[in-house]
């Protein structure tokens, strides 16, 4: 272990060998890594452990700088520890450059199929044992990962002593197209309130698309197109994601010497905005987070997306109406225009057909709740729908929440100290401090 210091903390470096797949625990292994921090004022104490499980699928724990956000509340009471999921950050990542190793699609595809929320409860359940020598922990899951605090809540409530979730309720038994079928009228009224406080945007937008779809130009390998222009939209969903995306878009064309041209400016912007090589599990693994029995994903947001005409770049263009930005929807087409993803389109078409995904939630466990839960559930939540999340919620035996519009999915990072102190309010019957 690595113990260092950072304004207000002292943080500590873990690492954890668990099994590939826990069915054999005598297998293959792979590596977990966490970040343990503790208020240097109490680095000495004996205090409940938080451990912490990032949104995505596909993203390691957010690096913090010091006690900033949420952390400098949790600190005041917990040991947390920030965890890298498997597959990300430092634990034993997932890649184009690591997937190989393993074999041809088959192979890799097989091998990722334990990277889902059941993998990653289990570790956290062989974690907690070697961390608190038997002791329950409390969970605060951001997104997909309150996606696996309600799975640890189904499988695993004895290793739980409270759970926090924020934005992070899932269906317990939507297929993947039902939550698409949900998502795009979601994202149509996020891209009409845009082009409402940006009307200039319109056009610009128009544009783009239309310059992407005649010349097609490449940075840095990456493909830039019409589609992919449009999946800049799924930063509307945050709290400041409509001015960061005004303000990419207004800074799109230069003057070049045969007229207005994409400056190389935006060109990498979007390249760095659309690539996946920072997280390439999110997109393998987007679908199978809902995968559950025999029905397969089959490239859910694809298909879905035909049911909503709308959305299609060259029907707008064609047109004269807005070109829609799309949100958080994984397409064949982004294994194509991505150097990060294109060794990887085979294995994630095999995921996407596959048909023996495990149930994630025990209903009938999760009505008969005992572990103390509260929950953050923001209004009109791009990424998460509300009502799939509001049905969990009167599922689950116990479960308190708290319903805004102050913030968007973005909430813990945005409303930090106070998002964490009303939801630890909420999980101990306590009034709001």
């Amino acid at each position: 272990m690595n113990s260092y210091r950072q304004p207000g903390l002292v943080l500590t470096d873990r690492r954890f060998t668990v099994p590939l797949d826990h069915s054999a625990p005598d297998g293959e292994t792979i590596e977990i890594f966490g970040r343990e921090a503790v208020a240097t004022t109490k680095a000495g104490e004996d205090l409940p452990w938080l451990v912490y499980l990032e949104g995505g699928p596909g993203f390691g724990a957010r690096r913090f700088n010091g006690t900033e956000a949420w952390l400098g509340r949790a600190v005041r009471e917990f040991r947390v520890l920030l965890l890298d999921q498997r597959g990300t950050g430092l634990s034993t990542p997932a890649n184009r450059q690591t997937l190989p190793l393993r074999g041809g699609p088959d192979e890799q595809a097989g091998y990722l199929a334990h990277f889902r929320a059941d993998s990653i409860v289990q570790d956290c359940e062989l974690i907690r044992t070697r961390l608190t020598g038997g002791a329950p922990w409390t969970v605060l899951g951001q997104s997909f990962g309150g996606f696996c605090a309600v799975h640890y809540l189904s499988a695993a409530p004895e290793g739980l002593e409270s759970v926090l979730i924020t934005g992070g309720l899932p269906s317990l038994d939507a297929h993947a197209d039902d939550v698409y079928r949900a998502a795009y009228p979601r994202v149509e009224r996020k891209v009409a309130a845009h082009y409402a406080r940006y009307p200039q945007d319109v056009d610009r937008a128009r544009a783009i698309a239309a310059y992407l779809a005649e010349h097609r130009p490449e940075s840095g390998g990456h493909l830039l197109t019409p589609e992919g222009f449009q999946s800049l939209g799924i930063v509307l969903g945050t709290g400041n994601g409509s001015h960061q995306l005004h303000y990419l878009l207004e800074n799109a064309f230069v003057g070049g010497a045969r007229g207005p041209e994409l400056s190389d400016a935006f060109q990498e912007a979007m390249r760095g905005a659309t690539s996946f090589a920072g997280h390439p599990l999110y997109a393998l693994m987007h679908e199978a987070i809902y995968g559950q029995g025999p029905r397969p994903t089959g490239w859910a947001a694809e298909r879905v997306r035909a049911e909503f005409p709308q959305f299609d770049a060259a029907r707008a263009l064609a047109g004269d109406g807005p070109l829609l930005f799309t949100g958080e929807s994984i397409h064949p087409w982004h294994f194509d225009v991505d150097p990060a993803l294109r060794p990887l389109r085979e294995t994630a078409g095999l995921l996407a057909a596959r048909t023996d995904w495990p149930v994630l939630y025990d209903a009938e466990r999760l009505a008969a709740n005992e572990v103390p839960v509260a929950a953050v559930v923001y209004h009109d939540d791009m990424y998460v729908d509300t009502g799939h999340a509001l049905r969990t919620a009167s599922s689950i035996k116990g479960l308190r929440t708290w319903v805004t519009s102050e913030y968007e999915h973005d909430g813990v990072r945005a409303g930090g100290p106070r998002v964490l102190d009303r939801l630890l309010a909420l999980v101990r019957g306590e009034s709001e401090r």
